[in-house]
Protein backbone atom coordinates (compact mmCIF):
# COMPACT_ATOMS: atom_id res chain seq x y z
CA UNK A 1 0.00 0.00 0.00
CA UNK A 2 1.53 3.65 -0.83
CA UNK A 3 2.20 5.75 1.99
CA UNK A 4 0.60 8.75 0.44
CA UNK A 5 -3.15 6.57 0.82
CA UNK A 6 -2.40 6.16 4.26
CA UNK A 7 -2.48 9.61 7.06
CA UNK A 8 -0.91 7.51 9.80
CA UNK A 9 2.00 7.65 7.33
CA UNK A 10 2.26 10.67 6.08
CA UNK A 11 5.20 13.08 6.79
CA UNK A 12 4.39 16.04 9.42
CA UNK A 13 5.62 18.57 6.84
CA UNK A 14 3.60 16.93 4.09
CA UNK A 15 0.74 17.65 5.87
CA UNK A 16 0.99 21.07 6.43
CA UNK A 17 1.56 22.05 3.13
CA UNK A 18 -1.40 19.97 1.81
CA UNK A 19 -3.44 21.59 5.00
CA UNK A 20 -3.05 25.54 4.92
CA UNK A 21 -6.30 26.61 5.95
CA UNK A 22 -7.22 24.10 8.14
CA UNK A 23 -3.88 25.05 10.19
CA UNK A 24 -3.36 28.62 9.80
CA UNK A 25 -6.22 30.92 11.07
CA UNK A 26 -6.88 34.25 9.95
CA UNK A 27 -5.82 36.73 12.20
CA UNK A 28 -8.21 38.46 14.78
CA UNK A 29 -9.59 42.03 14.82
CA UNK A 30 -9.98 44.08 17.51
CA UNK A 31 -12.47 45.97 15.93
CA UNK A 32 -14.68 45.66 12.52
CA UNK A 33 -16.34 49.04 11.50
CA UNK A 34 -19.88 48.51 9.64
CA UNK A 35 -23.23 49.72 9.58
CA UNK A 36 -22.87 52.28 7.59
CA UNK A 37 -21.19 53.94 3.75
CA UNK A 38 -17.23 53.72 4.09
CA UNK A 39 -15.66 55.56 1.65
CA UNK A 40 -12.01 54.36 0.89
CA UNK A 41 -10.31 57.06 -0.84
CA UNK A 42 -8.91 54.18 -2.91
CA UNK A 43 -9.89 54.04 -6.51
CA UNK A 44 -9.75 50.73 -6.63
CA UNK A 45 -12.89 50.30 -4.48
CA UNK A 46 -13.99 53.46 -3.58
CA UNK A 47 -16.93 52.28 -1.34
CA UNK A 48 -16.83 49.40 0.92
CA UNK A 49 -18.89 47.72 3.46
CA UNK A 50 -16.93 46.91 7.11
CA UNK A 51 -13.22 47.26 7.46
CA UNK A 52 -11.19 45.00 10.11
CA UNK A 53 -8.73 46.65 12.67
CA UNK A 54 -5.92 45.12 14.37
CA UNK A 55 -3.14 47.01 16.72
CA UNK A 56 -3.64 50.52 14.81
CA UNK A 57 -3.92 49.27 11.50
CA UNK A 58 -6.08 48.27 8.77
CA UNK A 59 -6.31 44.36 8.74
CA UNK A 60 -8.69 44.20 6.07
CA UNK A 61 -11.41 45.96 3.87
CA UNK A 62 -14.66 44.37 2.17
CA UNK A 63 -18.11 43.05 2.82
CA UNK A 64 -19.10 42.57 5.99
CA UNK A 65 -19.29 38.78 4.89
CA UNK A 66 -15.69 38.37 4.05
CA UNK A 67 -14.38 40.29 7.41
CA UNK A 68 -16.79 37.64 9.60
CA UNK A 69 -13.00 35.80 9.32
CA UNK A 70 -11.15 38.02 11.28
CA UNK A 71 -13.81 37.63 13.97
CA UNK A 72 -12.42 36.51 17.38
CA UNK A 73 -13.74 36.14 20.76
CA UNK A 74 -12.55 39.59 21.83
CA UNK A 75 -13.56 41.66 18.82
CA UNK A 76 -15.69 44.56 19.01
CA UNK A 77 -18.05 45.54 16.60
CA UNK A 78 -18.01 49.47 15.74
CA UNK A 79 -21.71 50.49 14.44
CA UNK A 80 -21.80 53.25 12.34
CA UNK A 81 -25.32 53.56 12.95
CA UNK A 82 -25.68 55.04 9.31
CA UNK A 83 -23.28 57.37 9.13
CA UNK A 84 -20.43 57.97 6.78
CA UNK A 85 -16.81 56.74 7.23
CA UNK A 86 -13.76 58.03 5.68
CA UNK A 87 -10.22 57.92 5.88
CA UNK A 88 -9.01 60.90 8.62
CA UNK A 89 -8.73 64.12 7.36
CA UNK A 90 -5.23 65.38 7.04
CA UNK A 91 -3.84 69.26 7.26
CA UNK A 92 -2.73 70.45 4.20
CA UNK A 93 -1.87 73.93 5.64
CA UNK A 94 -2.10 75.22 9.40
CA UNK A 95 -0.78 76.30 12.24
CA UNK A 96 -2.19 73.88 15.09
CA UNK A 97 -0.56 75.39 18.00
CA UNK A 98 -0.88 79.05 17.34
CA UNK A 99 -4.70 77.95 16.40
CA UNK A 100 -4.81 77.44 20.29
CA UNK A 101 -5.29 80.96 20.33
CA UNK A 102 -7.79 80.95 18.26
CA UNK A 103 -9.96 78.72 20.54
CA UNK A 104 -8.38 80.72 23.43
CA UNK A 105 -8.35 84.20 22.89
CA UNK A 106 -11.07 86.56 22.64
CA UNK A 107 -13.25 85.54 19.56
CA UNK A 108 -13.57 88.62 16.77
CA UNK A 109 -14.36 86.46 14.02
CA UNK A 110 -17.66 87.59 12.47
CA UNK A 111 -20.52 85.51 11.38
CA UNK A 112 -21.06 82.92 11.02
CA UNK A 113 -17.84 82.40 12.93
CA UNK A 114 -18.56 85.21 15.77
CA UNK A 115 -20.21 87.89 16.73
CA UNK A 116 -18.13 91.11 15.80
CA UNK A 117 -20.25 93.29 13.21
CA UNK A 118 -18.13 96.78 13.34
CA UNK A 119 -15.47 98.11 16.34
CA UNK A 120 -18.00 99.02 18.99
CA UNK A 121 -18.90 95.71 19.30
CA UNK A 122 -15.24 94.19 18.71
CA UNK A 123 -14.42 96.54 21.89
CA UNK A 124 -17.19 95.16 23.88
CA UNK A 125 -16.28 91.58 23.65
CA UNK A 126 -12.77 92.60 24.40
CA UNK A 127 -14.15 93.59 27.52
CA UNK A 128 -16.08 91.13 28.47
CA UNK A 129 -13.36 88.56 27.53
CA UNK A 130 -11.22 90.19 29.95
CA UNK A 131 -13.69 90.19 33.05
CA UNK A 132 -14.33 86.40 31.89
CA UNK A 133 -10.74 85.79 31.95
CA UNK A 134 -9.37 87.59 34.98
CA UNK A 135 -6.65 85.14 35.70
CA UNK A 136 -5.29 84.93 32.63
CA UNK A 137 -4.86 88.76 31.93
CA UNK A 138 -3.54 88.91 35.60
CA UNK A 139 -1.24 85.88 35.36
CA UNK A 140 0.15 87.20 31.72
CA UNK A 141 -0.64 91.03 32.02
CA UNK A 142 -2.05 90.48 28.60
CA UNK A 143 -5.70 90.76 26.84
CA UNK A 144 -4.96 89.01 23.21
CA UNK A 145 -8.31 88.37 20.85
CA UNK A 146 -7.99 87.10 17.50
CA UNK A 147 -9.98 87.24 13.66
CA UNK A 148 -11.32 90.24 13.62
CA UNK A 149 -11.43 91.45 9.19
CA UNK A 150 -11.70 94.98 8.18
CA UNK A 151 -14.09 93.17 5.39
CA UNK A 152 -16.16 92.53 7.52
CA UNK A 153 -16.23 95.49 9.61
CA UNK A 154 -19.04 98.37 9.20
CA UNK A 155 -16.39 100.58 8.94
CA UNK A 156 -14.03 98.79 7.05
CA UNK A 157 -11.08 99.68 8.67
CA UNK A 158 -8.49 98.57 11.51
CA UNK A 159 -9.10 99.44 14.96
CA UNK A 160 -6.63 101.66 16.33
CA UNK A 161 -4.27 101.91 20.00
CA UNK A 162 -6.59 104.97 20.99
CA UNK A 163 -9.66 102.53 20.13
CA UNK A 164 -7.83 99.73 22.01
CA UNK A 165 -7.01 102.09 24.62
CA UNK A 166 -10.78 102.65 25.56
CA UNK A 167 -10.69 98.96 27.00
CA UNK A 168 -7.28 99.15 29.01
CA UNK A 169 -4.43 101.73 29.35
CA UNK A 170 -3.20 99.56 31.69
CA UNK A 171 -2.73 96.34 30.26
CA UNK A 172 -0.89 95.66 26.97
CA UNK A 173 -3.94 94.53 24.65
CA UNK A 174 -3.23 93.15 20.99
CA UNK A 175 -5.81 91.90 18.61
CA UNK A 176 -4.79 89.50 15.43
CA UNK A 177 -6.47 89.92 12.00
CA UNK A 178 -8.05 87.17 10.30
CA UNK A 179 -5.33 86.53 8.17
CA UNK A 180 -2.63 86.31 11.02
CA UNK A 181 -0.69 88.78 8.95
CA UNK A 182 -1.52 92.25 10.56
CA UNK A 183 -2.48 93.10 14.35
CA UNK A 184 -3.22 96.29 16.61
CA UNK A 185 -1.72 96.63 19.67
CA UNK A 186 -2.77 99.94 22.20
CA UNK A 187 -0.52 101.90 23.82
CA UNK A 188 0.39 99.74 26.24
CA UNK A 189 1.54 96.61 24.09
CA UNK A 190 3.15 99.53 22.05
CA UNK A 191 5.41 100.86 24.83
CA UNK A 192 5.80 96.95 25.77
CA UNK A 193 7.19 96.27 22.14
CA UNK A 194 9.47 99.21 22.31
CA UNK A 195 7.61 100.64 18.64
CA UNK A 196 7.21 104.51 19.03
CA UNK A 197 7.49 107.36 16.46
CA UNK A 198 11.44 106.55 16.06
CA UNK A 199 10.81 102.91 15.04
CA UNK A 200 11.52 102.45 11.70
CA UNK A 201 9.46 100.26 9.31
CA UNK A 202 11.68 96.65 9.10
CA UNK A 203 11.87 94.71 5.90
CA UNK A 204 9.11 93.53 5.01
CA UNK A 205 6.97 95.15 8.01
CA UNK A 206 5.40 98.10 8.00
CA UNK A 207 4.36 100.09 10.80
CA UNK A 208 1.29 102.45 9.91
CA UNK A 209 1.16 105.95 11.45
CA UNK A 210 -1.16 108.24 12.42
CA UNK A 211 -2.29 110.95 9.77
CA UNK A 212 0.55 114.04 9.58
CA UNK A 213 2.62 112.04 12.02
CA UNK A 214 5.24 109.43 12.55
CA UNK A 215 3.33 108.34 15.81
CA UNK A 216 2.24 104.58 15.60
CA UNK A 217 -1.30 104.02 14.97
CA UNK A 218 -1.70 100.58 16.68
CA UNK A 219 -1.42 98.75 13.06
CA UNK A 220 1.53 96.32 12.51
CA UNK A 221 1.93 94.83 9.00
CA UNK A 222 4.29 92.10 8.15
CA UNK A 223 7.61 90.67 10.01
CA UNK A 224 6.89 93.76 12.47
CA UNK A 225 3.83 91.85 13.27
CA UNK A 226 4.67 88.18 13.76
CA UNK A 227 7.91 89.86 15.62
CA UNK A 228 5.64 91.19 18.03
CA UNK A 229 2.86 88.77 18.50
CA UNK A 230 5.06 85.96 18.82
CA UNK A 231 7.24 88.20 21.35
CA UNK A 232 3.82 88.91 23.16
CA UNK A 233 2.45 85.33 23.30
CA UNK A 234 5.99 84.11 23.94
CA UNK A 235 5.96 85.98 27.43
CA UNK A 236 3.33 83.86 28.39
CA UNK A 237 5.71 80.91 29.38
CA UNK A 238 5.76 77.68 28.87
CA UNK A 239 2.71 76.18 30.52
CA UNK A 240 1.05 78.70 28.28
CA UNK A 241 2.27 77.22 25.10
CA UNK A 242 1.49 73.67 26.22
CA UNK A 243 -2.12 74.82 27.00
CA UNK A 244 -2.30 76.31 23.15
CA UNK A 245 -1.07 73.43 21.63
CA UNK A 246 -3.31 71.29 23.88
CA UNK A 247 -6.32 73.49 22.89
CA UNK A 248 -5.47 73.56 19.43
CA UNK A 249 -4.77 69.76 19.11
CA UNK A 250 -8.39 68.83 20.37
CA UNK A 251 -9.93 71.50 17.82
CA UNK A 252 -7.95 70.05 15.32
CA UNK A 253 -9.52 66.87 15.92
CA UNK A 254 -13.10 67.99 16.60
CA UNK A 255 -13.27 68.68 12.75
CA UNK A 256 -12.05 65.53 11.91
CA UNK A 257 -7.82 66.07 11.27
CA UNK A 258 -5.96 62.75 12.22
CA UNK A 259 -2.98 64.48 11.53
CA UNK A 260 -2.06 68.28 12.04
CA UNK A 261 0.53 70.85 10.69
CA UNK A 262 2.15 73.58 12.64
CA UNK A 263 2.94 75.53 9.82
CA UNK A 264 5.72 78.04 10.59
CA UNK A 265 6.97 77.21 14.07
CA UNK A 266 10.47 77.92 15.68
CA UNK A 267 12.49 75.39 17.42
CA UNK A 268 10.88 76.65 20.77
CA UNK A 269 7.58 75.33 19.51
CA UNK A 270 9.32 72.05 18.26
CA UNK A 271 10.39 71.54 22.05
CA UNK A 272 6.86 72.46 23.22
CA UNK A 273 4.89 69.96 21.40
CA UNK A 274 7.59 67.00 21.88
CA UNK A 275 6.64 67.90 25.93
CA UNK A 276 3.54 67.49 25.27
CA UNK A 277 3.28 64.68 23.01
CA UNK A 278 5.70 63.30 25.87
CA UNK A 279 2.94 63.78 28.39
CA UNK A 280 0.13 61.87 26.42
CA UNK A 281 -1.83 65.03 25.66
CA UNK A 282 -1.03 64.66 21.57
CA UNK A 283 -4.21 62.84 20.02
CA UNK A 284 -3.02 63.49 16.75
CA UNK A 285 0.13 63.67 15.07
CA UNK A 286 1.69 66.92 13.78
CA UNK A 287 4.58 67.62 11.18
CA UNK A 288 6.25 70.60 12.04
CA UNK A 289 7.71 72.94 9.29
CA UNK A 290 10.33 75.36 11.17
CA UNK A 291 10.92 78.82 9.41
CA UNK A 292 13.84 78.82 7.67
CA UNK A 293 14.08 82.21 8.32
CA UNK A 294 14.89 81.88 12.13
CA UNK A 295 16.98 78.62 12.37
CA UNK A 296 17.40 77.18 9.26
CA UNK A 297 20.40 74.83 10.73
CA UNK A 298 17.53 73.18 13.44
CA UNK A 299 15.44 71.77 10.48
CA UNK A 300 17.71 69.19 8.48
CA UNK A 301 19.65 68.35 12.25
CA UNK A 302 15.79 67.63 13.37
CA UNK A 303 14.12 66.08 10.58
CA UNK A 304 12.55 62.88 10.45
CA UNK A 305 10.62 60.34 8.08
CA UNK A 306 9.10 58.80 11.38
CA UNK A 307 7.09 60.37 13.95
CA UNK A 308 8.40 60.16 17.40
CA UNK A 309 5.17 60.40 19.94
CA UNK A 310 3.21 62.34 17.41
CA UNK A 311 5.66 64.77 16.47
CA UNK A 312 8.16 64.71 13.12
CA UNK A 313 9.82 67.75 11.89
CA UNK A 314 9.04 67.41 8.46
CA UNK A 315 10.63 70.71 6.09
CA UNK A 316 11.06 74.49 6.43
CA UNK A 317 8.66 76.58 5.73
CA UNK A 318 9.41 80.37 3.92
CA UNK A 319 6.94 83.09 3.52
CA UNK A 320 7.18 85.09 0.60
CA UNK A 321 4.56 87.71 0.46
CA UNK A 322 1.25 88.48 2.82
CA UNK A 323 -2.79 88.31 3.27
CA UNK A 324 -4.65 89.31 -0.19
CA UNK A 325 -7.53 90.20 1.95
CA UNK A 326 -5.42 92.69 3.97
CA UNK A 327 -3.28 93.60 0.68
CA UNK A 328 -0.20 92.75 1.39
CA UNK A 329 -0.31 89.66 -0.74
CA UNK A 330 2.56 90.41 -3.85
CA UNK A 331 1.05 90.93 -7.02
CA UNK A 332 2.19 91.79 -10.76
CA UNK A 333 -0.36 94.48 -11.28
CA UNK A 334 -2.32 96.86 -8.72
CA UNK A 335 -4.62 95.90 -6.48
CA UNK A 336 -8.11 96.51 -8.00
CA UNK A 337 -9.74 98.93 -5.07
CA UNK A 338 -7.86 98.90 -2.04
CA UNK A 339 -9.88 100.61 1.32
CA UNK A 340 -7.15 102.01 3.20
CA UNK A 341 -3.97 104.73 2.48
CA UNK A 342 -2.32 103.15 -0.46
CA UNK A 343 -0.45 105.24 -3.10
CA UNK A 344 -1.38 104.67 -6.54
CA UNK A 345 -0.14 101.78 -8.10
CA UNK A 346 0.18 99.86 -4.81
CA UNK A 347 0.87 96.16 -5.73
CA UNK A 348 1.54 94.02 -2.16
CA UNK A 349 4.00 93.61 0.39
CA UNK A 350 7.02 91.05 -0.68
CA UNK A 351 8.49 89.46 3.02
CA UNK A 352 11.96 88.80 1.22
CA UNK A 353 14.06 89.67 -1.52
CA UNK A 354 14.02 87.46 -4.84
CA UNK A 355 17.77 86.56 -4.20
CA UNK A 356 17.07 85.47 -0.73
CA UNK A 357 14.39 83.07 -1.73
CA UNK A 358 16.58 81.82 -4.62
CA UNK A 359 19.32 80.83 -1.48
CA UNK A 360 16.27 79.21 0.73
CA UNK A 361 15.46 77.13 -2.31
CA UNK A 362 19.15 76.35 -2.98
CA UNK A 363 19.77 75.77 0.41
CA UNK A 364 16.86 73.18 0.43
CA UNK A 365 17.45 71.24 -2.45
CA UNK A 366 20.66 70.82 -1.65
CA UNK A 367 19.90 69.59 1.77
CA UNK A 368 17.08 67.45 0.95
CA UNK A 369 14.57 69.56 3.01
CA UNK A 370 10.90 70.08 1.67
CA UNK A 371 9.98 73.52 1.38
CA UNK A 372 6.78 74.74 2.12
CA UNK A 373 6.81 78.76 0.65
CA UNK A 374 3.94 80.75 1.21
CA UNK A 375 3.17 82.70 -1.48
CA UNK A 376 -0.25 84.66 -2.15
CA UNK A 377 0.33 86.90 -5.09
CA UNK A 378 1.57 86.83 -8.72
CA UNK A 379 4.82 88.27 -8.34
CA UNK A 380 5.10 86.12 -5.30
CA UNK A 381 4.83 82.71 -7.56
CA UNK A 382 7.08 84.52 -10.82
CA UNK A 383 9.42 84.32 -7.30
CA UNK A 384 8.93 81.05 -6.06
CA UNK A 385 8.98 79.69 -9.39
CA UNK A 386 12.16 80.93 -10.67
CA UNK A 387 14.17 80.18 -7.23
CA UNK A 388 12.71 76.40 -7.72
CA UNK A 389 14.32 76.31 -11.81
CA UNK A 390 17.43 77.77 -10.54
CA UNK A 391 17.54 75.17 -7.23
CA UNK A 392 16.84 71.90 -9.81
CA UNK A 393 19.21 73.11 -12.72
CA UNK A 394 21.68 73.25 -10.02
CA UNK A 395 21.25 70.01 -8.15
CA UNK A 396 19.31 67.50 -10.40
CA UNK A 397 15.71 66.58 -10.41
CA UNK A 398 14.19 64.53 -7.23
CA UNK A 399 11.36 63.75 -5.87
CA UNK A 400 11.07 66.47 -3.24
CA UNK A 401 7.90 67.63 -3.33
CA UNK A 402 8.33 71.32 -2.94
CA UNK A 403 4.79 72.84 -1.59
CA UNK A 404 3.07 75.86 -2.89
CA UNK A 405 1.58 77.26 0.13
CA UNK A 406 -2.32 79.66 -0.86
CA UNK A 407 -1.56 80.49 -4.37
CA UNK A 408 -4.62 82.64 -4.28
CA UNK A 409 -3.92 84.60 -7.20
CA UNK A 410 -2.40 82.60 -10.28
CA UNK A 411 -1.93 82.83 -13.76
CA UNK A 412 -2.01 79.86 -15.89
CA UNK A 413 1.24 80.14 -17.31
CA UNK A 414 2.26 79.71 -13.30
CA UNK A 415 0.20 77.07 -13.24
CA UNK A 416 1.89 75.09 -16.15
CA UNK A 417 5.54 76.16 -14.52
CA UNK A 418 4.39 74.36 -10.80
CA UNK A 419 3.08 70.83 -12.80
CA UNK A 420 6.85 71.40 -14.91
CA UNK A 421 8.45 71.18 -11.26
CA UNK A 422 6.89 69.21 -9.61
CA UNK A 423 5.32 71.59 -6.85
CA UNK A 424 2.65 70.41 -5.06
CA UNK A 425 -0.28 73.13 -4.33
CA UNK A 426 -2.18 73.35 -1.07
CA UNK A 427 -4.77 75.85 -2.16
CA UNK A 428 -6.94 77.76 0.17
CA UNK A 429 -10.72 77.66 -1.53
CA UNK A 430 -12.26 78.47 1.71
CA UNK A 431 -11.58 81.99 0.34
CA UNK A 432 -14.11 82.15 -2.04
CA UNK A 433 -16.71 82.10 1.03
CA UNK A 434 -15.09 84.14 3.76
CA UNK A 435 -13.81 86.74 0.90
CA UNK A 436 -14.97 85.98 -2.09
CA UNK A 437 -17.16 89.57 -2.43
CA UNK A 438 -13.94 91.26 -0.96
CA UNK A 439 -11.97 89.86 -3.91
CA UNK A 440 -14.22 90.56 -6.25
CA UNK A 441 -15.00 94.18 -5.58
CA UNK A 442 -11.46 95.47 -3.76
CA UNK A 443 -8.67 93.28 -4.06
CA UNK A 444 -8.54 92.13 -7.53
CA UNK A 445 -11.65 93.16 -9.30
CA UNK A 446 -14.64 90.17 -10.57
CA UNK A 447 -12.38 88.85 -13.75
CA UNK A 448 -9.17 87.53 -11.54
CA UNK A 449 -11.40 87.01 -8.25
CA UNK A 450 -13.27 83.99 -10.38
CA UNK A 451 -9.56 82.16 -10.94
CA UNK A 452 -8.46 82.47 -6.77
CA UNK A 453 -7.62 78.93 -5.86
CA UNK A 454 -7.72 77.65 -8.72
CA UNK A 455 -9.07 74.05 -8.30
CA UNK A 456 -10.43 73.61 -11.90
CA UNK A 457 -6.96 74.91 -13.92
CA UNK A 458 -5.22 72.15 -11.49
CA UNK A 459 -7.57 69.19 -12.41
CA UNK A 460 -7.48 70.00 -16.12
CA UNK A 461 -3.30 69.93 -16.34
CA UNK A 462 -4.17 65.91 -13.85
CA UNK A 463 -2.89 67.76 -10.71
CA UNK A 464 -3.07 66.51 -6.82
CA UNK A 465 -3.92 69.43 -4.74
CA UNK A 466 -4.39 69.95 -1.41
CA UNK A 467 -7.22 72.33 0.50
CA UNK A 468 -6.26 73.92 3.85
CA UNK A 469 -7.95 75.89 6.81
CA UNK A 470 -4.65 77.76 7.48
CA UNK A 471 -6.67 77.72 10.96
CA UNK A 472 -6.13 80.23 13.06
CA UNK A 473 -7.33 82.30 9.76
CA UNK A 474 -10.05 80.50 9.41
CA UNK A 475 -11.75 77.79 12.44
CA UNK A 476 -10.06 74.16 10.88
CA UNK A 477 -13.81 73.53 9.96
CA UNK A 478 -13.60 70.39 7.47
CA UNK A 479 -16.67 70.65 6.29
CA UNK A 480 -16.54 74.11 5.34
CA UNK A 481 -13.28 73.23 3.74
CA UNK A 482 -15.19 70.93 1.76
CA UNK A 483 -18.40 73.06 0.60
CA UNK A 484 -16.05 75.81 -0.57
CA UNK A 485 -13.95 73.67 -2.83
CA UNK A 486 -17.17 72.56 -4.70
CA UNK A 487 -19.75 75.27 -4.62
CA UNK A 488 -17.38 78.12 -4.53
CA UNK A 489 -20.58 80.33 -2.79
CA UNK A 490 -19.56 83.35 -1.43
CA UNK A 491 -21.37 84.97 1.78
CA UNK A 492 -23.75 87.34 -0.26
CA UNK A 493 -24.55 83.25 -2.17
CA UNK A 494 -22.44 84.40 -5.27
CA UNK A 495 -20.93 81.58 -7.10
CA UNK A 496 -17.14 82.41 -7.55
CA UNK A 497 -15.46 81.16 -10.66
CA UNK A 498 -18.15 78.52 -11.51
CA UNK A 499 -14.84 76.36 -13.64
CA UNK A 500 -13.22 75.97 -10.98
CA UNK A 501 -15.59 74.30 -8.61
CA UNK A 502 -14.57 70.77 -8.44
CA UNK A 503 -16.91 67.22 -7.55
CA UNK A 504 -17.21 65.64 -4.40
CA UNK A 505 -14.79 63.25 -4.25
CA UNK A 506 -11.78 65.58 -5.72
CA UNK A 507 -12.50 67.77 -2.96
CA UNK A 508 -12.84 64.81 -0.54
CA UNK A 509 -9.31 63.20 -1.93
CA UNK A 510 -7.62 67.15 -1.54
CA UNK A 511 -8.23 66.50 2.41
CA UNK A 512 -7.13 63.01 2.51
CA UNK A 513 -4.98 61.06 0.10
CA UNK A 514 -3.48 63.73 -1.62
CA UNK A 515 -2.56 65.65 1.37
CA UNK A 516 -0.51 62.16 2.33
CA UNK A 517 0.92 62.43 -0.63
CA UNK A 518 2.06 65.86 0.42
CA UNK A 519 3.44 64.99 3.39
CA UNK A 520 5.12 62.01 2.02
CA UNK A 521 3.07 59.74 4.29
CA UNK A 522 0.67 58.06 1.00
CA UNK A 523 2.25 54.76 2.55
CA UNK A 524 0.03 54.90 5.57
CA UNK A 525 -2.31 57.36 5.59
CA UNK A 526 -4.95 59.04 3.32
CA UNK A 527 -6.85 56.24 2.36
CA UNK A 528 -8.66 53.34 4.01
CA UNK A 529 -6.26 50.39 2.53
CA UNK A 530 -4.79 47.10 3.86
CA UNK A 531 -2.19 47.96 6.07
CA UNK A 532 -2.42 51.76 6.81
CA UNK A 533 -3.20 53.64 9.87
CA UNK A 534 -6.72 53.00 11.34
CA UNK A 535 -7.08 56.85 11.21
CA UNK A 536 -10.99 57.65 10.52
CA UNK A 537 -13.78 60.56 10.43
CA UNK A 538 -17.24 59.60 10.97
CA UNK A 539 -19.75 62.19 9.68
CA UNK A 540 -23.29 62.65 9.82
CA UNK A 541 -24.18 62.35 6.30
CA UNK A 542 -22.81 60.54 3.00
CA UNK A 543 -21.41 63.97 1.17
CA UNK A 544 -21.48 62.20 -1.64
CA UNK A 545 -25.29 61.37 -1.70
CA UNK A 546 -26.60 64.77 -0.35
CA UNK A 547 -27.23 67.95 -2.47
CA UNK A 548 -23.72 69.74 -2.95
CA UNK A 549 -25.59 72.80 -1.79
CA UNK A 550 -25.95 71.07 1.94
CA UNK A 551 -22.47 69.90 2.48
CA UNK A 552 -21.69 73.01 5.21
CA UNK A 553 -24.60 71.48 7.27
CA UNK A 554 -22.70 67.93 8.30
CA UNK A 555 -21.28 67.48 10.94
CA UNK A 556 -18.08 65.38 12.34
CA UNK A 557 -19.59 62.77 14.63
CA UNK A 558 -16.23 60.82 15.38
CA UNK A 559 -12.52 61.04 14.83
CA UNK A 560 -10.46 57.92 15.53
CA UNK A 561 -6.57 57.74 16.01
CA UNK A 562 -5.54 54.29 15.29
CA UNK A 563 -8.31 52.41 16.50
CA UNK A 564 -8.91 55.29 19.58
CA UNK A 565 -11.47 57.20 19.66
CA UNK A 566 -10.09 60.91 19.90
CA UNK A 567 -13.42 62.66 19.80
CA UNK A 568 -17.44 62.28 19.93
CA UNK A 569 -20.27 64.24 19.54
CA UNK A 570 -22.47 61.67 20.18
CA UNK A 571 -23.86 61.79 23.42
Amino acid sequence: MSAFRSPKIVPVFLSLALMPAVLVAEPFADTIYKGGPILTMDDAALLTEAVAVRDGQILAVGSVEDLEQHRGLATIDFDLEGRTMLPGFIDSHGHVVFGGLQAMAANLLSAPDGEVEDIASLLTILRDWSESNQEFVVKNNLIVGFGYDPSQLAEERHPTRDELDAVSTDIPIYIVHQSGHLGVANSAALELLGIDATSENPDGGVIRRRAGSTEPDGVLEGNVHFGSVFGLIGGLGPEGMLAFARAGANMWASYGFTTAQEGRSNPDTVAILKQLATMGDLPIDVAVYPDVMIDRDFIPANMSDTYENRVRVAGGKLTIDGSPQGFTALRDKPYHDPVGDYPPGYSGLGYETPETIIEMFDWAYENDVQLMAHANGERASDYFIAAAEDATEKHGPADRRPVLIHGQFMRQDQVDSYKRLGVFPSLFPMHTFYWGDWHRDHTVGPADADNISPTGWMRQRGMMFGTHHDAPVALPNSMRVLDATVTRRTRSGDILGPNQRVDVMTALKAMTIWPAYQHFEEDSKGSIEVGKLADFVVLSDDPTAIDPEDLDTLKVMITIKENEVIYSAIP
